[in-house]
Order: C-alpha cells, then structure tokens, then sequence
C-alpha cells in the first residue's frame, strides 16, 4: 500500500503543492512538487560505499528536460527520444546544483546524486524555480546530511512601475518585466543569484535581491513543516578516532601552512598562474617533509598534503582579513593590468582580444542571414535565437594537457551568461535583420574567462560594425571571509583567491546599469552589507574597464567587413508573398539558384536578400519585385511576347502578368494580323491603357509611337472576340462563337 502524503499552501498568487510516497520509491528520498501546472519530480539517492583517495565531494545534480512534459514530439525526422541535454536543461541543473552545494558537508564522500524530473510544465511557471524548491525539500527529508532547507524565486520589475513581480511568469517577462532575477536562499542570506536585466541599476538591483529572499521565507517554512512530519533523521559519518585523527593531522598542517607563510607563500609578488602553482608545489613539499619528519605514515602524508591548495587559500584569505595583503600585489579593489585590441584576423567579419591579467579572450564575430538563426526546439522555449555567443576553452587554457571533448556544463553556463550580458544592447531586428554568432575562444585562464568573454564580444561586435548601443564590460568579484563574521570584497577575483568562505560573484553592465548577474559561494550565504558592497565596488570596476575598451574603439564601426554578406530589405504587399514563394517554394529556388542569394520572408511582408555580390543581389531584388509588382494604367513596360492569337499579341509585363497588345493598336496604320508586326519571343514596349473591371490588362503599342500627319481614325466595325486565359484573368475560349440562325432541319 502507498503511504501518501501532500501538502500545499498559496503562494504568490498560486498553490505550491507537495506530495511524498507516491512515485520513485526506491531512492533515498523522493517528492513531486507542483506550481501552477509545472510539476517537477525530485530524487535524492546516497551511496553506500565511501570513494576513499578522493579530495573533492562527489555530488551530481542533474535536471531532466521530457518533451512529453509539455505536450511535444522532438522537431527531428530522425530521432525522436530526448538526447543530450538541451543548453536550457542544462542552465537549470547549474542553477540548481550552484544552490544547494553549499549546505553540504564537503568531507563527504559518498556519491550523491539529485535528479530533477520535468513532468508537467504549464509554460509559464518557470521549471528551474519549482525543481530548486523540489531539490531543497527532497533533501530535507531525506536523511543526507544537508544544512537546509532554502527556497528559490524568480522576481520581475515592472518596466513602467518599479513594482517587483514575485516569479514573474513567461508571458509577463516579454510583455512588462526589464528584469529577470533568481535568488537562492533564506530571508537572511543570498546563496545564489543568477539574472537578466535591461540596464537595471545597482541600487534597485539590491533592492530586488533583498525584496526577492524576503518572498522565500514562507516556502522555508513550508518544508520545515513538512521536515518536521516526515522528515528522515541525518545520518551524519561516524567519528571514529581514526577520523578524529585524520581532522587533527589537517589542523596541524593548515597552522605549518600559516607559520610559515612569510616564506613559502608571500616571500615575493606571485603575478602568473605558473608561479602560483609551483608556490603551491613547493608548499606540499615542505610540508610533506614536515610530516615525514614528525613519523606521519606515507599513506597519510598523501592524504594530507592532497589538501595543500585549501592550506593555501586560508592563509591567502586570512592575510586580506588581517592586512588587505593580496599575493600579486594588488590593492583589494584593484582590477589587473588589462590589454585591448581589435581587427586581429584579416577575414573574419569582426574580432577582439580582450586580457586581464593572464585570462585571455579572443572573440570572433560571423553575420549570417536572417534564416541562420537558431531553431528553438526545447520543453519550455520554441521560436528563434538570432544573437548566438558561444565559448570554448581547452586544456591549453589552464597551461595543461588533457582530451578535447567539447563543450561541458561549465562551458554552457559561461557562454549563456555572456550572451545574456549583450542582449539589452544588440539592435533591433528591423535595423539590423542579421544573425549573429559570436565565438569565445579562452587562450589563458585565470580568473573569470566569462566576464572577459562579454568584454571581447563588445569588443568584436563594434569592431564588425553591428550598431550596439553601448559598450558593456564584466567583472568577478570575490569574498575573503571567516569564521567569525569578517568579510572583505575582493574586485577581480583570480584563482588562489577563491577558497573556503569565498565567493564568485560576477556582473556584467553598462555606465547605466547591470544586463547579467551570476553568483555562487562556497559561504551558508551572503548577508546584505556584502551584496551591497559587492554591486558598489563592482560598478567602479566595470566603468573603469569601460574608460579603457572605449579607448580602444569608441563606437561600432560606420561600415561592415567587406567579407560580410550585405542584406537588403524591401517591402512587398503581404498578400503577394505566396507569387514571391510560388507553388512548392518553386519560384523562390529558382531565383536563388539563379542569383546565388538567400532570401527570407516575413509575414508582415519585409523581404531580405543576402549576399556578398551587389550584382546578384540587384537581380534578385528586381525579379522579386517584378513579381509583386502591381500593373498600373499608364505605365510604360518593355516585355517580350508570349503567344499570338489572330486578334492580337499578348506580352509578359511581369512574370506573372501579361497584357494584351490589339491589333489595332500595334501601328497606327491598318494591320491585317499580328504576324505583320511581332512574333514569338520578341521584346517589345507598349504602354498600359486600360485595366478593365476583370482585371484584364490592354496595352498599346501605337500610343508610343508618334502618329503620321494626316491621320484619320478608321471607321471600327464588330470588334473581334478575344481567347484571354487564366493568368490575364480572362475567361477561357467556350468553343467559339454562337450561329446566329437556325438551320432548318429538313435542309
């Protein structure tokens, strides 16, 4: 028999439910929570088997993107089962994972894994905030030792109000919200934050962040409530004495680390990442003989030393706390030295080297026509993408040698949270109609390679000519804290800064306010002195790096690369589209096969011709709006005939309009037939002189010609009849004409 249980309560405006002993009973701890119709089902499962030789805590998270979910078969004729996870799939997981890491012990070493399943989402309530909601619960009743629970939101502004929105839906971020904020944490204290925004500035940036975690405390109760009935008691390591002894050992050797930290670490300024390393090495060294001196075992002493870059970044941490000493010299608000260039590569469209300190940046712009755009095809987001940023790093970024598999979770996150920074800023389509790609190339690391990768695309943007309009710049800041309640911001936070009490917090903007921020600690949270501090000391820093890129070019480029495709755009009647495209998007390929341009369409009726060869493109325009073109009276056309008939010739005006020349109006003398005049294929011109009320289309041949002296209209007798066919809009033949007597039937 199930034992199931549910719980609900209201909040911003709709029912957030929870219900445990129904699905998924053979994990650790399992629950389905459900928000509006966006249903999330959340496990949490501890292995039994310690990973001993280990120094990291083995933790997966991972988010479960199902098509079915929101009522959809994959758009691929090929593979129609969810594959890799989509890049919003993945977002959510870091979100999720970025959340609820820091609550955990990290000596553990078991293998931990959460798994966040989609089942239902409404498209409007966003998945990521129900499936953190559902991560925090599951693990609060589970017995995985977990120091929650937290509640996650997402929070809106409204563009004409300031008002904030508490989990702003879909519909109201595209319609009203210049903001697009999650907040991770309790009421006190900020744990993660990930967001978009419209130029929003510092201050009502705080004052959403602050507003946004005193929404969560009523989700905070909720699943202590929920804990407190069926909540599984932890089952924290046992602290044998060998363990004991472990710890003890550790303490030892972070106070050798501490003693002699004059000598091993800040003996001299340490500027590149080789010569941190090797600091770090020679540390373990003499440490290891430290150990080795005192009888330690060598299995031990392996253990211990493991640990050395953690002995390191205390000291590091606690010589800020104590002097504002940071290893490379640098005053505790100070950005390193930076190095800017533009129009690095000869053929691409547009490239930037951005570098700060040792992190080093090349961006590469590539434009493309408005059907280079990305397909959006994911559970909760259809449509197209037209600005695309994308980073790589490699081995070689790190100075170290290791297999090239592509792009992982944390490349993803980097790229997405650079795109994001230059959205608010990127022209309006119907300025600027191409698609745009941007590619991250990471040549060194150390330090925010992210926040350089926005700087490198404003960068290579400006540089290709697309009109931005305005420079944006990014920046890491970080948190040296301790126990006891100190803390100090640290601007542009580089490697052996970012330990135990640390954080990386990143922010992205113009002079005029944020576009990105994405945070996370290795801290219970951020009380808000220091997100405040954080917001104030990381706008000195960015309009600081902004003086500096501004230098280096002040504004977009007036003119693109000449190895950029150029688009033309005209504007045809809506309703003449299908004539453009023709049956089975015939008409369309055979003037792309013809001029070598690519065309797009829009239902409003803007046409866009892309191309490298103004030639091409001046044909392609010209066929395209002959096609669309309406015939007027009294316009002049030179078009080549297309059939005869015994009353007269019937000429192309455009490809899809003929008009009909009669033959009294070829010359202004007598014609006997057309034949005197034309034949088949000749291109001749004539002038519109009528559009009847059947849309049919007569022309004159004699109306531009200049009329003899002398002339005398021609007493007409019975005008002939004339065989006009569909395309004229004329009526086909009925078989001739009527007798008009009877014939007697005896004759």
């Amino acid at each position: 028999m199930l034992d199931i249980k549910s719980w609900s309560m209201e909040w911003g405006g709709r029912t957030l439910s929870v219900e445990v002993g129904k699905l998924a009973l053979q994990t650790t701890a399992s629950c389905t929570v459900q928000y509006g119709d966006t249903v999330i089902m959340a496990t949490a499962v501890k292995s039994d088997n310690v990973r001993e030789g280990i120094d990291y805590f083995p933790l997966m998270v991972d988010f479960e993107e199902k098509l079915y979910a929101a009522g959809k078969i994959k758009g691929s004729r090929f593979m129609k089962r969810e594959g890799r996870p989509s890049d919003e799939a993945i977002l959510s997981g870091r979100v999720i994972d970025r959340s609820i890491r820091p609550l955990f012990d990290d000596t553990l070493r078991n293998d931990i894994q959460v798994v966040l399943t989609a089942l239902s989402v409404d498209q409007e309530n966003d998945a990521a905030i129900v499936g953190l909601v559902a991560a925090s619960t599951v693990l609060s009743l589970s017995s995985i030792p977990w120091n929650g629970p937290i509640a996650g939101a997402r929070i809106g502004r409204n563009r004409e109000t300031g008002e904030f929105i508490l989990n702003v839906t879909q519909s109201q971020l595209q319609e009203e919200s210049d903001l697009d904020l999650v907040v991770a944490g309790t009421p006190e204290a900020l744990i993660m934050v990930e967001a978009g925004a419209s130029e929003v500035p510092e201050d009502a940036m705080y004052q959403a962040i602050t507003w946004g975690l005193g929404q969560l405390a009523p989700v905070v109760d909720f699943i202590k409530k929920i804990q407190s009935e069926v909540g599984m008691e932890k089952e924290y390591p046992e602290a044998d004495e060998t363990v004991q002894a472990y710890e003890e050992l550790k303490e030892q050797a972070k106070h050798f680390v501490l003693e002699n930290a004059d000598v091993l670490i800040f003996d001299s300024l340490k500027f590149s990442r080789k010569e941190r390393k090797y600091m770090v090495k020679n540390v373990a060294l003499r440490l290891e003989e430290d150990l080795a001196a005192k009888g330690i075992e060598e299995d031990t002493i392996k253990r211990v030393v493991g640990n050395t870059k953690d002995f390191v970044c205390h000291v590091i941490t606690q010589r800020i706390l104590d002097k504002d000493q940071r290893l490379d010299g640098r005053k505790i608000d100070e950005v390193r030295e930076l190095n800017i260039e533009v129009d690095l590569l000869p053929r691409v469209h547009g490239s930037g080297m951005f570098m700060r300190g040792e992190t080093q940046v090349l961006s590469v712009v590539t434009l493309g026509a408005p059907g280079d755009v990305q397909t959006l095809d994911t559970m909760e987001e259809d449509g197209t993408k037209r600005y695309m940023h994308h980073y790589n790093d490699a081995p070689y970024s790190y100075g170290e040698a290791g297999f090239m598999r592509g792009p992982g979770r944390r490349a993803i996150g980097h790229g997405a949270l650079a795109e994001r920074a230059l959205l608010p800023v990127l022209p309006e389509e119907m300025d600027f109609p191409y698609a745009i790609r941007v590619v991250s190339e990471v040549l060194g690391s150390n330090g925010s390679s992210s926040m350089a990768s926005t700087c490198g695309s404003t960068l290579s943007l400006m540089a290709a000519g697309v009109p931005l309009k305005k420079h944006v710049a990014g920046i890491a800041m970080g948190l040296a804290s301790d126990e006891q309640g100190r803390w100090k911001v640290l601007t542009d936070l580089q490697d052996v800064e970012d330990g135990k009490g640390g954080m990386d917090f990143k922010i992205t903007g113009t002079r005029d306010g944020i576009t990105a921020l994405q945070m996370d600690t290795k801290t219970t949270g951020l009380n808000f002195d220091i997100i405040k501090q954080t917001l104030t000391q990381g706008y000195e820093a960015r309009t600081s790096i902004l003086d500096q890129m501004q230098a280096v070019i002040a504004e977009p480029r007036p003119e693109l690369s000449p190895y950029a495709p150029r688009i033309e755009t005209i504007l045809i009647d809506p309703e003449k589209i299908g004539d453009v495209i023709g049956p089975g998007g015939k008409t369309i390929k055979k003037i792309v096969e013809e001029t070598g341009t690519t065309i797009d369409i829009e239902q409003d009726g803007r046409v866009m011709i892309t191309s490298n060869d103004g030639e091409a493109m001046q044909k392609a325009i010209g066929i395209i709006q002959a096609l669309t073109k309406e015939v007027e009276a009294g316009e002049i056309y030179e078009g080549k005939v297309v059939r005869l008939e015994d009353f007269g010739a019937f000429v192309q005006l455009t490809p899809n309009k003929d008009g009909l020349v009669h033959v009294s109006e070829m010359a202004w003398e007598r014609t006997n037939k057309p034949s005197d005049v034309v034949s088949l294929g000749d291109i001749v011109k004539v002038k519109v002189k009528e559009i009847d009320n059947l849309g049919r289309v007569n022309l004159s041949m004699k109306a531009l010609m200049q009329k003899p002296e002398g002339y005398q209209e021609p007493v007409r007798t019975e005008r002939p009849s004339r065989d006009r066919g569909p395309r004229d809009g004329g009526r086909p033949a009925q078989g001739g004409r009527k007798p008009f007597f009877k014939k007697n039937k005896d004759n």
